[in-house]
């Protein structure tokens, strides 16, 4: 409720301008409606987390500034209310509904984004990421949060736009040793998942910080570089997953690619100095296009 702050059930029914809501008792709802919500000027928050044991909720906004929050069934169910509710709000203005869609679907992450910096204010003690109690299978696990937990932190404190980018996101701090997977179902996709898929969105699916995100990583010998291989104008960059060169397995990198000189460098995301770690010319190089089982096409 907006004026007695306690829960209740209610049906929703969603129109153009106005998101009506209904007594609902006894299996039927009443044929009037209780209240309506005017979503001319309305702002929406989703996820939103200002109650830490309601973490499916959707905050409405309306332009006199009364807030109402709807708490719904699954996180599936909020997004796409979410989603319906964005476009009901911004129905008369199609070029924003067009990019609402795209940024739901969108893979941008931020350029000079820090997992360490992430890590700081998932540890911190008031707007960091909820740490809880949690029981799989008969194991009760201590300190731990929901891989679907830590996507809608990502996303609340703008460090991703959509899931898609915020999935990402935590598998970079699984895969550089910030969080562990804890449980079976996590664990599981972990060691036999594609890589695109060993961090699970799921309520289910446990994680914690892990030991060595408490300490700075030991620095390496630092490479060097040529000034002039980093004058060259960027082309293109972004984010790419990369084979290592002598242990096989797979990282997230930033990539640069500069020309005149051609050259392509990777960065490290969880450094927080913004200094290549790996690069090559691109002179004389031979560039593939890899088939799925690795072999050249044609």
């Amino acid at each position: 409720g907006h004026v007695v702050h306690n829960w209740k059930v209610r049906w929703f029914v969603l129109l153009q301008d106005k998101l009506l809501y209904y007594k609902f008792e006894g299996g039927k709802k009443e044929s009037s409606p209780k209240g309506r919500i005017l979503l001319d000027g309305c702002t929406i928050t989703c996820p939103c987390l200002e109650y830490e044991n309601r973490p499916l909720l959707i905050k409405l906004r309306t332009k006199t500034n009364t807030d109402y929050f709807l708490e719904c069934c699954s996180r599936e169910e909020r997004d796409s209310w979410a989603l319906d509710i964005t476009g009901a709000i911004h129905a008369g203005h199609p070029v924003q509904v067009q990019e609402l869609h795209r940024m739901k679907n969108s893979f941008k992450l931020l350029e000079n984004i820090s997992l360490h910096h992430i890590v700081d204010k998932m540890r911190d003690s008031s707007t960091g990421i909820k740490l809880t109690r949690n029981l799989e299978q008969g194991n009760r696990y201590k300190e731990t949060f929901t891989g679907s937990a830590l996507v809608d932190w990502l996303i609340s404190n703008n460090f991703a736009v959509s899931r898609f980018e915020a999935v990402t996101l935590a598998s970079m701090l699984m895969e550089e040793n910030f969080t562990k997977p804890v449980g079976t179902r996590s664990i599981e996709a972990m060691r036999y998942s594609d890589l695109s898929e060993q961090f699970l969105d799921d309520s289910t699916a446990l994680y914690m910080f892990a030991e060595s995100s408490k300490k700075m990583l030991s620095s390496k010998e630092e490479l060097q570089f040529n000034i002039s291989e980093l004058s060259g104008m960027i082309v293109k960059q972004g984010f790419l997953v990369k084979q290592g060169h002598k242990r096989k397995n797979w990282k997230v990198r930033k990539f640069v690619l500069r020309a005149e000189p051609a050259f392509l460098h990777y960065y490290d995301p969880t450094k927080e100095e913004n200094k290549p770690v790996g690069g090559f010319s691109l002179r004389g190089c031979l560039v593939s296009a890899l088939e799925d089982n690795g072999v050249p096409a044609g």
